[in-house]
Order: structure tokens, then sequence, then C-alpha cells
């Protein structure tokens, strides 16, 4: 859905373009366009030029195809980091999420996608040839596979196994389960099913 014609034509434009943001609508296009509008000057321009500088300055990094200004990362060159796990995901914007834990200090893979036969998406269209390479040179102890719980996540996740068993790597999926604070009778049944599975000693 478009701005309206009644718009000035900068306003109707830019609500246009934020309106093609994930879960941005038009109405919260709009409010984003008015507050811009608010705000002074220099703000919007700060505001833009850091858009123009993350299209002209991040790439992929040719290590573990994280987003990075410099190649490699600095979770690859990172000494601190412990060498001895992998952590593969899905996407670059899934390290910020484990990131944010603080418990994690190993070093990452981006596959760049998950395995979908719908999709078309196959293990030739993701980084997994460059996974294998990089157990072969780095030998890590672990592989832990941090793909999302859904059906393509869960492809990836036994592809993976399959693959990188036979490498002499243990390989290890993050485990699913209730909620910190939450209530057994709000769990679904797959929820409640996984953290049986995935129990542990005390």
């Amino acid at each position: 859905m478009s701005a309206p014609r009644s718009l000035a034509g900068p306003i109707a434009a830019l609500i246009n373009e934020f309106s093609k943001l994930p879960t941005i609508g038009p109405k919260t296009a709009a409010r984003l366009v008015f507050h811009l509008l608010n705000r002074p000057r220099h703000e919007a321009q700060a505001l833009a030029e850091a858009i123009i500088a993350v299209k002209d300055h991040v790439r992929l990094c040719s290590v573990c195809f994280s987003l990075t200004e410099d190649d490699p990362c600095a979770f690859c060159t990172d000494e601190r980091r412990d060498a001895s796990t992998i952590c593969v995901i899905a996407e670059a914007k899934d390290i910020y999420a484990i990131e944010r834990t603080g418990v994690y200090h190993g070093r990452y893979h981006v596959l760049g996608g998950l395995i979908s036969p719908m999709d078309g998406i196959g293990p030739a269209q993701l980084h997994v040839k460059e996974l294998v390479e990089r157990i072969g040179s780095e030998k890590p102890n672990e592989i832990i596979v941090a793909t999302n719980p859904n059906a393509e996540g869960e492809a990836t996740a036994i592809y993976l196994s399959r693959l990188l068993q036979p490498l002499g790597v243990a390989v290890t999926r993050l485990a699913y389960g209730l909620p910190i604070g939450g209530d057994l009778d709000y769990a679904d049944e797959i929820t409640l099913a996984k953290a049986l599975e995935g129990r542990r000693h005390l």
C-alpha cells in the first residue's frame, strides 16, 4: 500500500521506502518519517550516512562469512576466543543473538541460509564445503549446530550431523525446552517433548 498522493512528494517517497523494510507497515513507516521531520537535520544526515556506510564498507568474512568491515573478521582474529568450538548458524544476524548471552566464546560459521528443497536451496547453495575445509584445517573438537527449531533448521542439522561426524568431530545441537519462568500448562506438546528428550542430570 503506497502513501497517499496528497502528501508532499519527498514524504510519500520516504514512507514508501520505509514500508519495504521487514515488519514495517505503512502506519509505522509514516510515524518514522514524521519523527524524522521533527528532528534536527544533522540527525537525518547521520542516519543517511550510516546506511550508506553499511552498504559501502560491510562485507562477508572470507573465513566464517559473518558481516565485517575488516577481513578476516574480529571473531576469527581474536586469539582469546576458543578455536576448539565452531558454532554453525544460518544467518550472520544470529551471531548477535548468541553474543548477547555472554556465555559462548568460540568461533562461528555462517551457512548463509538453511536447506530448503521447496525453495531450491540445498547444501551446494550454502557454505557447507567451506565448513568441511575449516574442520580439516582448524581441527576443532566440537561443532555446535545452532539453527532454528523449524523444518528447515532440523533438516540442516541432520544433514550436517551425518556429514561431519565421520570427520572425527563432535556435533552437538542447541537444546530445546521450556523458557525460564514459563508454566508447564502453557507449553505446547512439541516444546514439552523436546524438553523431556533434552533432560539432564541435576
